[in-house]
């Protein structure tokens, strides 16, 4: 007897469950300080296809490796100058290693920074040292680091210079440093993919979805230094080597093929995206000018972008601004706080002293910088910013 075919239902993904539920939101704001834009599902999806294709997830796969490959040559690399990674803070680790670390030696980075930095270092193995910053850049003085190392009793293993909310950084100024010092330095541009540039030292750049460019969750190492990528890659994964045998210490940094596929629909974006965030930079820089004691950031709307816009107030004001700025419905963030030392997971470590940290942890005010913003939304802030400044 012939048995007739029955089609065996396929069951469907319950969608709805699997969103969580989201927060109430605040009714009051209506401006927030940051909304994220990654590429949509139509976009990323020739790229999820590109993953069922090839059933290759993970380790080093094929889409991991295109980015990496993109994103050398968008960095005017004609060799793979990239490692991609998990996150930036990995990266970092990573990066740390690759460049031969030992452990218990002292990391020299800013205190005016994300906590991201010095817990890369920490893991590293490392001993972060605080540092002041300079006025005119927000970022490390390569002249007044060494002076700094003459007076640390401890081995130095690194300095890690961090690109303060992506401006660009001296590079040539930092493979002088290390040249004439002999300490190996890292770059964190976490927020400066639009300024990075390919040295031998590497550069660490973040992927999040905060950041101008985002996948969700991901970073990549950046540098001109073959052997040196080599070395990063190993770092990045368990440190494996042309083998199974972990021959460096290391950890398991590598980006999966799904993140691989959200940046490179990004990327393949990355021109309309900059303009988006460029334009933004103009209306601020237009808008801040009117207003007397309140300045930008250093060099801010002079040619490159960043996904944040950051103000100086006048001492002493910074509650206040906030305060009335959430009442009339727009959002704030203090981005980095007072620094890094004033945390209680680095309120130990030794730091030199620290008055500009001090005094831009009171006065910078991150302001609302997301990309679909408009001018109206710009001349609304500021308008609201004159107020309580008034």
């Amino acid at each position: 007897m012939k048995l007739a075919h029955v089609e065996t239902p396929v069951a469907q993904p319950d969608v709805a469950g699997l969103r969580a539920p989201a927060p109430a939101a605040d009714p009051t704001i209506l401006l927030p300080v940051s909304r994220p834009k990654l590429p949509s599902a139509d976009e990323i999806l020739p790229y999820l296809r590109c993953i069922d294709d090839a059933r290759w997830y993970s380790n080093l796969g094929p889409l991991a490796t295109r980015l990496e490959e993109q994103l050398s040559h968008h960095f005017g690399l004609s060799d793979r100058g990239v490692v991609a990674t998990a996150n930036a803070t990995a990266g970092l680790t990573a990066a740390l290693l690759a460049r031969g670390v030992s452990a218990g030696s002292i990391c020299v980075m800013p205190s005016w920074t994300f906590v991201a930095s010095p817990h890369a270092a920490r893991c590293a193995g490392m001993k972060p040292w605080f540092h002041d910053v300079d006025r005119q850049t927000w970022a490390l003085n390569p002249d007044k680091v060494q002076e700094t190392l003459n007076r640390i009793p401890a081995p130095v293993g690194a300095v890690m210079v961090v690109s303060p909310f992506g401006a660009p950084l001296d590079m040539e100024a930092w493979q002088a440093f290390e040249d004439r010092t002999g300490v190996p330095v890292v770059i964190d541009a976490a927020a400066g993919f639009d300024t990075a540039r390919a040295f031998s030292i590497p550069t660490v750049v973040s992927l999040h979805a905060t950041k101008i460019l985002g996948a969700g969750e991901g970073g990549f190492i950046l540098t001109g230094d073959r052997q040196l990528r080599d070395r990063a890659v190993g770092c990045s994964n368990f440190g494996f080597r042309g083998s199974r045998s972990a021959l460096v210490p290391a950890l398991n940094a590598k980006m999966s093929e799904y993140h691989a596929a959200v940046a490179l629909a990004g990327l393949a974006c990355w021109p309309a995206i900059r303009s988006q965030h460029a334009r933004i930079a103009e209306w601020y820089s237009q808008e801040i000018a009117r207003l007397e004691g309140v300045s930008l950031q250093p060099g801010y709307g002079t040619g490159w972008v960043s996904g944040t816009t950051n103000v100086v107030l006048p001492p002493g004001v910074m509650a206040r601004v906030s305060r009335h700025l959430r009442e009339r419905g727009i959002d704030t963030r203090s981005w980095w706080g007072n620094g890094c030392h004033v945390q209680p997971a680095f309120e130990g470590y030794p730091r030199n002293p620290l008055p500009l940290t001090e005094d831009l942890g009171t006065r910078v005010l991150g302001l609302p910088h997301f990309p679909d913003m408009q001018g109206t939304d710009v001349a609304r802030v500021v308008e609201a910013l004159s107020e309580a400044l008034g």
